[in-house]
C-alpha cells in the first residue's frame, strides 16, 4: 500500500480536495480530478431519481464540461475498499490507461493508488 507521504503536493491537495467535498456534502464520496493544465475539479456523489453518477464520475465529468482534453491524476475518497469499475473507466476516457486514480479512506489516507486501466 501507498501511504500519502509518498506522494507529491499536487496529488496530495486534490485528495484533500476530495475528502473535503465529502464531507461539506454529506456525500458517501468525494473526489477530484487534475487535468492537463493543472485545473482541478471537485465532486460529490450525485443521487438524485433520474440520475446517479458517483463521485468520480462526477468530476470527470465536469472536467469534460469545463474543456478538459485529458487527466493527469484523479484521487477518491470513499469508504470502499478499491475504486469502482466504472469510475476506473471514465478516468480511462478521459485521462487514458495509464491515470493514477489513488483511492483515500474518509480519513484522508491513502489505501491504494491503481492505474485507470
Amino acid at each position: 500500500m501507498t501511504q500519502t507521504t509518498d506522494l507529491g503536493p499536487e496529488d496530495r491537495k486534490i485528495i484533500t480536495l476530495a475528502r473535503s467535498a465529502r464531507a461539506r456534502n454529506g456525500v458517501p464520496e468525494g473526489a477530484a480530478v487534475r487535468d492537463e493544465t493543472g485545473r482541478t475539479y471537485v465532486a460529490g456523489t450525485v443521487a438524485l431519481e433520474s440520475l446517479n453518477l458517483s463521485a468520480l464520475q462526477t468530476a470527470v465529468a465536469m472536467a469534460v464540461a469545463s474543456g478538459a482534453k485529458s487527466l493527469e491524476a484523479a484521487a477518491v475518497v470513499t469508504g470502499a475498499p478499491a475504486a469502482a469499475d466504472a469510475d476506473r473507466a471514465a478516468v480511462r476516457d478521459l485521462g487514458g490507461p495509464d491515470t493514477p486514480v489513488f483511492v483515500a479512506g474518509p480519513d484522508g489516507e491513502l489505501r491504494v493508488t491503481v492505474s485507470a486501466g
